[in-house]
């Protein structure tokens, strides 16, 4: 089953329980801040392993001690219920 877009509403909602989360450019965003380049490597690393199990893949950059992250759903033409999922693994592993 293809992923299918929310609606402005929709995401609204999500994003007032998603904390640290914004909406930017119409993708999730986030910036995770740690405490050198081996922390957020290290964070980078076990958050791709929940991204491929997910099969679904994130846009993001690393500059030192800061990742940030952008999430959307090409697929579906915007973002979906994919991306609060991932945006949520990747709160529980910042946490």
């Amino acid at each position: 089953m293809a992923a299918k877009k929310l609606d402005d509403a929709e995401i609204a909602n999500r994003l007032e329980s998603l904390e640290g989360w914004s909406l930017q450019d119409g993708k999730l965003h986030r910036s995770f801040r740690f405490e050198d380049f081996v922390a957020a490597f290290g964070f980078m690393t076990s958050a791709a392993l929940v991204a491929e199990a997910m099969n679904h893949h994130p846009e993001w950059c690393n500059v030192y001690h800061t990742v940030k992250v952008d999430l959307t759903t090409h697929d579906a033409g915007g973002i979906s219920e994919l991306d609060f999922r991932l945006a949520e693994r990747m709160n529980r592993l910042y946490a």
